[in-house]
């Protein structure tokens, strides 16, 4: 019995690594392959994108697209949150009957391709340029439907770990408002959870495109896909910038949870 769990171990273990193997592979060759077109010669590039002055100045399109994603990432997490967090917890605590029909709605954009959802948003952006204009920032509307999904599971993962419920009954007991209630006794208790649909709204704005050009607005893979035309290196070289800081951010998720995991 001793020897077959020790082979079953060796063989669970040669396969792990195996697979650890093949994904290095198919990983770390495509990025292997885009430091070195960028720091091919003696090309400058990432100096270049490291003096923010000089980059603008060099690629005003660029320096735009960065600062519009950066803008929308930040506006698309605070609308997120500030709609997502209070209905999550309200409807945990006073309708949980109409929770399936929230799950419903809040995954549905995930069945919808981002095409189909250009088509259905563009109507709706001939009034929003009509009353707010045409800035790249109206995309935080379109970006925090696109980000729901993800955003909602990440919440409701923190809020089934706790006990919302007895929290709750607790604080009201207490005298506590709801607002205090969800602010003060709710909100702390999923705080890592809160900062996961964060890194998770930021992660998924930075990399979006397709709505953007369809919607002929700025942000930074529309700046990128531009870019690309005229400068190959500094296109590739911010790409592998964008694709390493949403590395960082689900990295940085990753540990979020395993903190949280540990602190139960």
């Amino acid at each position: 019995m001793a020897g077959l769990r020790a082979r079953r171990a060796r063989r669970q273990s040669t396969f792990r690594w195996t697979v650890l193997a093949v994904m290095g592979v198919f990983f770390l060759l495509p990025l292997a392959a885009m430091v070195e077109f960028t720091t091919r010669g003696d090309s400058n590039t990432w100096s270049l994108l490291a003096d923010w002055p000089q980059l603008s100045a060099t690629y005003p399109d660029l320096a735009e697209g960065i600062v519009a994603s950066l803008g929308q990432a930040l506006f698309t997490a605070l609308l997120m949150l500030v709609l997502l967090v209070p209905t999550a917890i309200w409807v945990r605590l006073r309708l949980p009957g109409l929770r399936p029909l929230v799950e419903f709605i809040c995954l549905l954009p995930l069945t919808i391709p981002a095409i189909v959802l250009v088509v259905g948003l563009a109507p709706v952006y001939a009034w929003v340029n009509y009353f707010l204009g045409g800035s790249s920032l109206t995309l935080t509307f379109a970006y925090t439907i696109l980000v729901l999904p993800y955003a909602y599971r990440a919440i409701d993962a923190g809020l089934s770990a706790i006990d919302v419920k007895t929290l709750a009954e607790a604080a009201r007991g207490l005298g506590a408002s709801w607002f205090t209630v969800m602010a003060r006794v709710v909100l702390p208790n999923i705080r890592s959870a809160v900062l996961s649909a964060a890194f998770l709204t930021v992660a998924l704005v930075l990399g979006e495109f397709t709505i953007a050009s369809l919607l002929n607005r700025t942000n930074l893979q529309v700046a990128i896909n531009l870019l690309g035309k005229s400068s190959a290196t500094m296109s590739v070289a911010v790409s592998l910038a964008a694709l390493i800081l949403a590395f960082v951010l689900l990295l940085l998720l990753s540990l979020f949870g395993d903190r949280r995991k540990a602190s139960r």
